[in-house]
């Protein structure tokens, strides 16, 4: 919370320098993890993710007028439209703001013009989804200032058009639902098929979620996401023939996978054997969380994490490394890549209590590994997108 309070602080501070009045409305947009459920989103399966306590903090005012004036304090940019003519911009960062006001109006909610100035600690490239972390701050935020009466389900799908329509990045529907639908100490399970969700407790007063960030991206990641989504496309369309109902993989099972293995090409029957795995996988573990066994459920994360390495071939180096040396580790319940893949973060459950020697060593591991600095980052589950009482 001291966190939080400087943000707002330094959020309310510039809104006044640059605006020469207060804000009239302050709003938190978090950013998420997923604990399990990696891949399986645009396969229609189930996902476990949570919003956490790094985000973007919110700072607006009506103005009298059609424009759109937007200050991003970490940047130190600032950047100004109409709302009459919404076209995307070549700077990049404007287009996931003005594509929520864009896909508002195609939605028949007409918001007035406004003042902004956002800023936050959600760490930069680390996979925590900052871009529906913003989305969804600002259809929150034009929704209570304009009182729109947009549910918040109709805000979570908007955020959700605003990237693939206006940004041009085809993503899922995981990050923003997190955004939106977050609950403290809990994990949502998401059917990404129905959009039907279910809170499971994570309640780990010993423990603590550690990021680790790898601080690399490999290159092949964009097309080896389309490659890998190709791959599970040609999985149904072997399996529809056996059973016409499949349409997507999460209505297939391991067992059925197993049986026509044979008939799939290549890497497909990898592919298909992870998804549904994985699948069963995350309904296993909120047994676990109900039972309150993380160590059980620790021992998921590992399984995922060998899932996406060997059959879904994800993984980079970096990561695998960085999963390894929590295997030995007693104080770590289970750890996993989180993402895409091929760079970005490890997941880690660790005792409270050995929180900062697991850090120091993971650091100094690493940068002896791959001469990188590691940074880590403690997150705590939170609750979703909310105005902040000043």
């Amino acid at each position: 919370m001291i966190a939080q309070q400087a943000y707002v602080h330094q959020v309310e501070a510039v809104f006044w320098k640059e605006f020469n009045r207060q804000p009239e409305l302050l709003v938190r947009g978090p950013g998420r993890i997923n604990l399990l459920g990696e891949h399986t989103d645009y396969n229609g399966g189930l996902v476990l993710p949570a919003s956490i306590d790094k985000e973007i903090i919110f700072a607006l005012g009506k103005r009298s007028d059609q424009t759109g004036r937007i200050v991003a304090e970490n940047l130190n940019r600032s950047f100004s439209f109409s709302l009459d003519q919404i076209t995307p911009s070549p700077q990049g960062w404007p287009n996931y703001l003005m594509g929520v006001v864009d896909q508002m109006q195609k939605a028949g909610y007409f918001p007035g013009g406004f003042d902004l100035v956002f800023g936050g600690n959600i760490p930069s490239g680390a996979g925590l989804s900052s871009s529906a972390a913003l989305e969804c701050g600002l259809a929150f935020g034009l929704n209570k200032l304009y009182n729109l009466g947009l549910a918040t389900i109709d805000m979570v799908k908007l955020s959700q058009r605003a990237e693939n329509q206006f940004v041009g990045v085809n993503c899922g529907i995981m990050d923003q639902f997190a955004s939106m639908f977050g609950r403290d100490q809990a994990v949502i399970q998401l059917d990404c098929k129905s959009l039907h969700h279910e809170y499971f407790p994570f309640q780990a007063t010993d423990y603590v979620l550690i990021l680790c960030d790898t601080g690399v991206k490999h290159s092949l990641n964009d097309s080896e996401y389309n490659t890998r989504r190709q791959e599970c496309e040609t999985g149904v369309s072997i399996l529809q023939q056996y059973n016409p109902d499949i349409r997507l993989l999460r209505d297939a099972t391991t067992a059925l996978v197993e049986a026509h293995r044979d008939e799939m090409p290549g890497k497909v029957y990898q592919r298909c054997h992870y998804v549904t795995e994985e699948i069963q996988r995350v309904r296993e573990a909120c047994e676990y969380l109900l039972e309150n066994d993380l160590a059980a459920f620790g021992k998921k994360m590992y399984e995922t994490h060998n899932g996406l390495q060997h059959d879904y071939e994800v993984s980079c180096p970096e990561l695998d490394f960085l999963v390894d040396q929590t295997r030995m580790d007693d104080a770590v319940l289970g750890a996993r890549m989180m993402g895409g893949g091929f760079g970005g973060c490890t997941i880690n459950i660790v005792e409270s209590s050995a929180a900062d020697a697991f850090v120091a060593r993971m650091s100094a591991v690493y940068e002896e590994k791959f001469n990188i600095e590691l940074k880590c980052y403690p997150v705590r589950i939170t609750d979703g997108t909310s105005e902040i009482s000043s």
